[in-house]
């Protein structure tokens, strides 16, 4: 028996053209169609957000497969029963070239998993699938090598270089392959870096990014010398590189490098509470060139990392996250100053926010002209849920107690005389 060949497949097909069994065939492959879509749309299986992860995950891989493997399973039955009456040459050569739609469906989202769920490669899932199977399709047919003939005869000139349509496309592949599976690998370090708890988020976050640029940086490596481009000329490009980080790119290059200081020593960290270049607010975000700060109205400053670096950060959850706040309040010389001071701390620990130790603390803090200025201080452990709802909170319970003990606030008041024309 001679070796099985594709190409010898698509002869017998050819030869097979205005025969009936072409036509049994054809219809055959038709209904299989049919029916596996029908099938495939009734086992499909549905998720929801609030499912586990690798259930959706599952459902998603399964989703995709199962439309051409249900049309193989049909074309295996259907050619095993036409086998005993006409041939079968057309049933032989869909049902691999399905079968291998199915393998690259899958390996495809499997190859989106490791990247965001707003990448670019989950856009074009379907686009790198129809181009990867068209392209084995093509290989399995063995038509890819006369293709192949014919665009390496196609020569376009670039300048004084000359290149044939074949190498211009084999070194797009290598460039978009060779990348993309560093980007896998990349976002595949992270994630595993990401769900590690003995590391602290800022050291994750860093190793993840330089595990990016490193892996990038190998990708290009390894794609440089397969599209003939000599590794000499790195040198010139970082002479060029060294250049313009000299003159245009370095407030970039601090940036960057700054990125990587705060990183590194961990003087500011995800969810820390900072005051930096006039913005309060909380770090939700620490790139290698910039720091997101979302304050308590829900503005998000991005202030660049050497504006960290180079100016006073007030970094208020640095050791701890304990912050003292403080009320000021003024009340009338003819008050009993230790009873009124004594109610001020008893009325902000009872607040359920306020920490017992270190206990709040009253003060006289100044003997003003129309009265005694007195200060309450409290530490709280919990900045992100507020400070001044809770100092807002605090001063209606001052005011309804100074109200109930008659305690009087004073304020300022001028006394108006209305002198007669021509009186003393």
């Amino acid at each position: 028996m001679p070796p099985f060949r594709f190409e010898n497949r698509i002869a017998d097909v050819w030869d097979d053209l205005g025969q009936p069994d072409l036509l049994w065939q054809l219809g055959a492959v038709a209904v299989a169609a049919l029916l596996g879509w029908a099938l495939s749309r009734a086992v499909r299986v549905r998720t929801s957000e609030g499912q586990p992860t690798a259930l959706r995950l599952g459902a998603g891989g399964f989703n995709r497969i199962v439309f051409p493997l249900v049309v193989v399973v049909l074309l295996f039955a259907v050619r095993a029963l036409l086998a005993r009456w006409t041939h079968v040459n057309l049933l032989s050569l869909v049902i691999p070239l399905v079968a291998s739609l199915a393998g690259i469906r899958f390996l495809v989202y499997l190859l989106r998993l490791g990247f965001p769920a707003s990448g670019t490669l989950a856009a074009w899932e379907r686009a790198i699938t129809i181009v990867a199977w068209a392209c084995v399709a093509l290989y399995l047919t063995g038509l890819l090598p006369e293709i192949k003939v014919v665009l390496e005869g196609i020569e376009v000139s670039f300048g004084k270089q000359r290149f044939s349509v074949m190498a211009a496309l084999e070194s797009v592949f290598w460039i978009v392959l060779t990348l993309l599976v560093a980007l896998w690998a990349g976002n595949a370090v992270e994630a595993r870096l990401m769900r590690s708890q003995r590391m602290n988020s800022s050291i994750r976050g860093l190793l993840a990014r330089v595990t990016k640029a490193v892996l990038l940086v190998v990708a290009v490596l390894i794609v440089l010398p397969v599209m003939g481009i000599d590794l000499t000329v790195l040198s010139v490009f970082g002479g060029a590189l060294g250049v313009g980080l000299g003159f245009g790119l370095q407030k970039i290059a601090s940036n960057y490098l700054s990125g990587f200081i705060i990183l590194l020593d961990r003087s500011i960290r995800i969810g820390d509470w900072i005051t930096a270049d006039n913005h309060y607010g909380e770090v939700k975000h620490i790139t290698t060139r910039y720091t997101v700060v979302r304050s308590q109205s829900g503005v998000e400053a991005i202030i660049p990392n050497d504006t960290l670096i180079t100016t006073t950060v007030l970094n208020n959850t640095y050791a701890d996250k304990q912050l003292r706040l403080a009320i000021k309040v003024s009340v009338s010389y003819s008050s009993d100053i230790p009873q009124v001071l004594f109610l001020l701390a008893e009325i902000a620990a009872r607040h359920p926010r306020v920490l017992k130790d270190p206990p709040p603390h009253a003060l006289v803090m100044a003997l003003a002209d129309s009265g005694i200025e007195l200060e309450v201080g409290f530490w709280i452990d919990d900045p992100e849920k507020g400070r001044q709802n809770i100092c807002s909170e605090i001063m209606v319970s001052i005011l309804a107690e100074f109200s109930a003990r008659g305690i009087q606030i004073p304020f300022p008041q001028r006394e108006v005389r209305v002198l007669a024309a021509g009186g003393a």
